[in-house]
């Protein structure tokens, strides 16, 4: 008899184990079942044509960040007295081909000045899309930015004067600010042509003016969320 009460108690125990198990899996289920089927794309990589909403940080050719829409970075630079513009999570096709020469993306900068529009060229555009493939939900990534042509460009003491720029408070590894075109030809063709914001470093200086190198050369990028297409 007490071997037989004992196989009964088990039996029971095992009972209320496989009730509890379901009971938990059906929540789990119902809980799943309101997410709709957005909750499945954290096993899902990226694929081309993916819409894909990112975080990212920026980098001038000095390894200092400049732009980000990460909050950690964008207080640490502040907290060090670093200029850096902050800016919003951006969207975009994964593995695209941009046709335009500037892809435009709003940034705030940290002076609480006003919102600009900073420039990032198609080839650098191009260099994202395509370097997010593969990656998941919350991954991050340095993306290697390679130029199609030299980023660099000299600034003549005369032309600084010419823009109220004194050659005498520059110092090399300086921030530099420039303005870009969607449309270098629009001036000779009598066209009208949008501006946006470059940011370079100072790489060297001399008594005849300065050269700037306004590349980006990385990005690191944080998957936020992948919309199949």
């Amino acid at each position: 008899m007490g071997v037989k009460k004992k196989k009964e108690e088990s039996t029971k125990l095992v009972s209320k184990i496989l009730i509890v198990c379901v009971c938990v899996l059906f929540v789990g289920l119902m809980i799943l079942s309101g997410m709709g089927t957005g909750w499945l794309t954290i096993f899902s990589s990226v694929k081309s044509g993916d819409t894909v909403v990112i975080d990212y940080t920026l980098f001038d050719a000095a390894g200092k960040p400049i732009v980000t829409t990460e909050k950690s970075t964008y207080d640490q630079a502040v907290a060090q007295g670093s200029g850096i513009f902050g800016s919003k999570q951006i969207t975009i096709t994964a593995n695209q081909t941009m046709e335009k020469p500037i892809y435009s993306i709003l940034v705030y900068p940290s002076n609480g000045g006003n919102v600009q529009q900073l420039a990032l060229f198609s080839s650098e555009y191009n260099a994202l899309s395509s370097g997010i493939i593969g990656m998941r939900v919350n991954e991050q990534k340095r993306i290697a930015i390679s130029p199609n042509t030299t980023m660099t460009y000299d600034w003549s003491a005369e032309r600084l004067a010419l823009n109220k720029i004194n050659l005498s408070e520059i110092t090399v590894g300086d921030s530099f600010f420039m303005g870009v075109s969607d449309n270098p030809e629009a001036a000779a063709n009598n066209t009208t042509a949008s501006a946006f914001l470059r940011i370079g470093e100072v790489t060297k200086k001399s008594p005849e003016g300065i050269v700037v190198n306004f590349s980006f050369p990385a990005i690191d990028v944080r998957v936020v969320t992948i919309n199949k297409q």
